[in-house]
């Protein structure tokens, strides 16, 4: 996931947790609570389907010198509301550079920022998860849900 202040980025991995693909973007809006209840119930919607949802990975913001972004206090708590509420491990992932990757990936596409602006949330979640998948850490291996 990416999470923003009026709309959190959804992906999802293959079954085999090899390959991220954008989902789509929930609108949110209000504080941290109602956007995690949001996202819970999104999160209850994929568990029941076919292939399931084994986890979830929450992108924590931070500066390129890793210091904390005015964002990552905000994520934090989201993350910890979200815990309460999902039925699954929810993990996070460092998410330095991911808009600037998806923006460029979509850029590539498709020339109509406007368009390239609807699917960016999206987008920024699935370079988020790939950058888990990438490091080969799974609920299961992970580091317990600490930040890098």
């Amino acid at each position: 996931m990416d999470v923003g202040t009026r709309r959190v980025g959804l992906a999802l991995s293959d079954p085999s947790a090899t390959l991220a693909t954008p989902l789509r973007a929930l609108e949110v809006s209000g504080p941290p609570e109602n956007s995690a209840a949001a996202v819970a119930r999104e999160i209850a919607a994929l568990k029941a389907e076919g292939d399931g949802l084994h986890a979830v990975v929450v992108g924590v913001p931070r500066f390129l010198d890793g210091q904390p972004h005015r964002q990552t206090e905000t994520v934090l708590r989201f993350v910890a509301l979200l815990r309460s509420k999902a039925a699954v491990p929810v993990e996070l992932q460092d998410e330095r550079l991911s808009s600037w990757e998806a923006e460029s990936r979509l850029a590539v596409r498709e020339k109509d920022w406007r368009k390239r602006k609807a699917r960016l949330d999206a987008a920024s979640a699935a370079v988020i998860l790939q950058d888990y998948l990438d490091s080969g850490r799974t609920p299961e291996t992970g580091d317990g849900g600490q930040e890098d």
